[in-house]
């Protein structure tokens, strides 16, 4: 299957802040399933009961938090009611007039049901139903999209995919209102508009039998509506699949898209975006089958999910991997949701922190449950904790390690050892990325897009996505011969991931390792890294140690893309001041402007920048004589659709095989407002790297003379002892890896 773009469509809130309207299945964290409840009649709402919607009119008023969210949605929807409905025939590509006037419309059929509900004002029925009944002419004489891209075009949009969110947002609004419309109107809307939309979604099996997002939007509009119709035909395509046999569906979806630990498959940023019709969906079965035991499945999987999505964060914003945008945080629409339907049946009040930090809830039965949380003043602060998310549905396919120290806003370093992430993956095994002090210091380029502005392609994946952002030199991983894993080919990527070797999180050490073979033919590397914390360290520094081995003799390049201003360049280079030569000429390497070159040498070499009035400072050396080159993306960019963004690249030419190691140091401050300067010189006087018969040492020499060693075994399942010897120091460990200690003026062996 193609993984096509998604688009700012796919927002399953209303602009000011509505979200989907699902029921809390169970109103405490121990509370059994609740049985199905007997509908009223045909056409009694399902999705948000008759009850539950009384007990929120009744009691939401008191609740500061649900009585301003329902004040903000009157005045988002009576601003569209006085301006007119507006049912377009559909035209225009993602961001354009006719696109996101759709978008508007199913935000307001989603307030218009939510409203009436809560007020019991005929308005919004009557404004919902001449809607519904204008877009009941108009669909039926719908075809493919004029602007359809991609294999399946929609009908209302220009892809398939956000035709399924109009759907699961639009059907939500229907049940509230459905059985206040007169019989004729109710029989027209379901006949041209709803069936119908559910019927072409799980008629097209390239987008409805698939193991993808897209896939999870069409199978749960498909379901939610088959709720609302009474219609189980529907409900039981989307749960199993357009055949009914279990090979595709909903069902098979939780079961491979989510590793056991609740990470999914395609990253941090598409987890957050998948996240709502898994959980929407998931909130109609359990309230329409609840002998499904759909939040039971796989211990709990969706829930988990929640959690996870929140600890892969910093600051508020999603580790940008894969196709990311790098604004995408907690705060976004489909995690308000999540959320809201994960505190109802957790009960786990450190959600309630996450809720305040969004500023938004859920106008349904578990946005009460929020509101009243948060009322009485319950919420505790979320634990965001060192931890290594297991990928594949087993659990054995890689992993992202996440190492954390000092907080929230403290130091966080990402190893990602993920499988490839499908189509929206990049070529980027064994990456890392590394935060503090609220900022991204290693960083990821993430997607090149710009969301939903047309003058940017339409605000889909633009070109530079494939022939930069996806490529492995605009990660910050091993290349070699200047070509990208897998030959750039996602599928071929699909069947490798790296293998785990070893996890640690200890108070002042925590260390992740991973191994990565067939990325390139003939090639082997082994990544460890640690976060590190010293009391002769003002803050916790990052260790690394890449060892990589071919069959034949290759160029490696290391790439660190970093943020930041260069203070200072610890090696001597030539500066291209008035050309600027272009590093390559493929594989991302032609979008790279050459700024400095050191020539080829053994020595270690430093390179410190300031960021946010904090010190930098990273030290670097091989095992193989290397080149430092300075490089900035920008190069071949006509359209200017690239940021402007430096990297440091380490080169090592002609070896089968060589170890990079390097130590990064924050520390000082800068403060331009009271013009001083602390700490701006690195507490780091050297580092070394040895090799023993069958182990590695990385060893950190401080300014007081006191030294800080990582031992790394080339086994890491073997408990055996080892040895390597650092100039007359003889370190020893036993197991895959150690740290060891010395103060200053102590030698000889340990």
């Amino acid at each position: 299957m193609k993984h096509t773009c998604l688009s700012l469509a796919l927002a399953v809130a209303t602009a000011t802040g509505t979200l989907a309207l699902l029921p809390a299945s169970t109103a405490f964290a121990a509370a059994p399933a609740p049985a199905p409840a007997a509908a009223e009649s045909s056409t009694a709402p399902v999705l948000v009961t008759a009850a539950q919607w009384q007990q929120m009119a009744s009691d939401g008023a008191r609740y500061p938090w649900f009585a301003k969210e329902q004040a903000r949605n009157k005045a988002m929807l009576e601003k569209m009611m006085k301006a007119g409905i507006d049912v377009p025939f559909p035209k225009d590509k993602g961001g354009g007039r006719t696109h996101e006037q759709h978008k508007r419309n199913y935000q307001a059929l989603l307030a218009a049901g939510t409203l009436y509900r809560l007020t019991g004002d005929t308005a919004y029925v009557d404004y919902a139903r001449r809607m519904l009944l204008e877009y009941a002419t108009l669909y039926p004489t719908l075809g493919p999209h004029p602007e359809g891209r991609g294999q399946i075009p929609g009908r209302v949009f220009w892809q398939v995919l956000n035709d399924s969110v109009w759907l699961v947002n639009a059907v939500q609004g229907y049940d509230a209102i459905r059985d206040a419309l007169p019989a004729k109107d109710r029989q027209t809307i379901d006949d041209n508009v709803f069936r119908p939309m559910a019927e072409f979604l799980a008629s097209e099996p390239k987008n409805f039998d698939q193991i993808h997002n897209h896939s999870t939007w069409a199978v749960a509009a498909t379901g939610m509506t088959g709720y609302v119709l009474r219609d189980q035909e529907l409900v039981e395509k989307s749960l199993r699949g357009s055949r009914k046999d279990d090979a595709f569906g909903f069902l098979r979806q939780v079961d491979l898209l989510f590793s056991p630990d609740g990470y999914y498959e395609e990253g941090p940023y598409y987890q957050r975006y998948a996240l709502a019709p898994f959980l929407l969906f998931a909130n109609a079965i359990e309230r329409n089958e609840p002998q499904r035991g759909i939040f039971q499945r796989r211990d709990g999987v969706l829930l988990k999910a929640v959690d996870v999505l929140v600890q892969s964060s910093y600051d508020g914003l999603f580790f940008p991997i894969n196709d990311a945008i790098l604004d995408k945080g907690v705060d976004t629409e489909e995690l308000v949701a999540g959320i809201g339907i994960a505190y109802a049946r957790s009960g786990d009040d450190r959600l309630l922190s996450v809720a305040e930090q969004q500023g938004r809830l859920l106008l349904t039965p578990e946005g009460l449950k929020v509101a009243q949380g948060l009322a009485a003043g319950k919420a505790k602060p979320f634990d965001y904790a060192p931890m290594l998310l297991r990928d594949g549905p087993d659990g054995d396919r890689g992993g992202l390690a996440i190492l954390r120290m000092g907080g929230e806003r403290g130091q966080v370093l990402v190893q990602k050892d993920t499988m490839q992430g499908m189509g929206h993956g990049h070529f980027d095994k064994l990456n890392w990325l590394f935060y503090d002090n609220g900022q991204r210091v290693v960083t990821d380029y993430g997607s090149a897009r710009f969301l939903n502005v047309e003058a940017k392609r339409g605000g889909i994946y633009l070109a530079e996505n494939r022939s930069w952002a996806k490529q492995t030199i605009a990660h910050n991983t091993l290349v070699v011969d200047e070509k990208s894993h897998f030959n750039g080919d996602w599928k071929v990527g699909e069947d490798h991931a790296p293998s785990v070797r070893f996890f640690e999180a200890g108070k002042d050490t925590q260390v992740a390792s991973a191994t990565m073979r067939d990325a390139y033919p003939g090639v082997v590397f082994t990544r460890t890294q640690a976060l590190l914390q010293h009391p002769e360290l003002g803050l916790p520094v990052v260790l690394d140690l890449l060892q990589v081995s071919a069959d034949k003799a290759a160029r490696f390049d290391l790439p660190l893309h970093f943020n930041g201003h260069i203070v200072s360049t610890g090696f001597e280079a030539e500066r291209f001041v008035d050309q600027r030569p272009v590093l390559g000429r493929e594989n991302g390497y032609q979008h790279l402007w050459l700024d400095a070159r050191s020539t080829p040498g053994s020595d270690q070499r430093t390179l410190a920048w300031l960021l946010d009035g904090r010190f930098y400072s990273y030290r670097f050396g091989s095992s193989a004589p290397s080149q430092a080159l300075l490089v900035e993306s920008g190069a071949n960019d006509p359209e200017f659709n690239l940021r402007r963004e430096p990297a440091l690249v380490q080169r090592v030419d002609g070896q089968r095989a060589v170890s990079f190691f390097s130590v990064l140091e924050p520390h000082g401050e800068y403060n331009g407002t009271a013009e001083y300067v602390h700490g701006a010189d690195s507490q780091i006087r050297e580092l070394k790297r040895a090799r023993g018969s069958d182990a590695e040492l990385i060893e950190l020499t401080l300014a007081s003379g006191a030294r800080i060693a990582l031992g790394v075994a080339d086994d890491s399942s073997a408990d055996v002892e080892h040895s390597v010897n650092v100039e007359g120091r003889t370190y020893r460990w036993r197991g895959s890896h150690a740290r060891i200690d010395r103060a200053a003026g102590k030698g000889g062996s340990r």
